[in-house]
């Protein structure tokens, strides 16, 4: 369980991860040192995992996002599929699901034929069934998750 301080400092970070201690410190009412402790200890503890830049996917030419669901052929193989499917970068995300499905990848790409190249891979490498949505539009993405 976080402090209502630790709280606020996780929740200033997500918004801005480049926030400099002075700022971080300005806006919680603790001196720089307080801050700068502080969020070393949620780094250790593991509550900020890292700091990285959010990229818009079409200006670096992966316009085309899809959800793509994925459940086994033969259910008595090991359950493997994430660590069959790490070396295709297109995948950003996986996910361990509950349904008729076992998991849910969300791939980004060029094109519908980089799509269809990146399923076809999919079902090869982890032996598995496909389900695929195209997404035609995100309003929002990426949001911090509610403190």
């Amino acid at each position: 369980m976080l402090e209502d301080l630790d709280r606020q400092i996780v929740r200033l970070l997500c918004a801005d991860g480049r926030m400099s201690f002075t700022d971080l410190a300005r806006a919680t009412g603790l001196s720089v040192s307080a801050v700068h402790q502080r969020v070393r200890r949620l780094e250790q503890r593991g509550v900020i995992t890292s700091y990285s830049a959010q990229v818009d996917p079409s200006k670096v030419g992966l316009p085309l996002t899809a959800f793509i669901s994925i459940k086994p052929i033969d259910p008595s193989q090991p359950d493997d599929a994430p660590d069959r499917l790490a070396h295709l970068d297109a995948i950003e995300a996986c996910h361990s699901v509950a349904g008729e499905e076992s998991y849910l990848l969300k791939a980004r790409v060029a094109e519908p034929a980089d799509l269809e190249t990146l399923l076809q891979q999919v079902r090869a490498a982890a032996n598995v069934s496909t389900r695929t949505l195209v997404v035609l539009s995100t309003p929002y993405e990426g949001r911090p998750p509610a403190l």
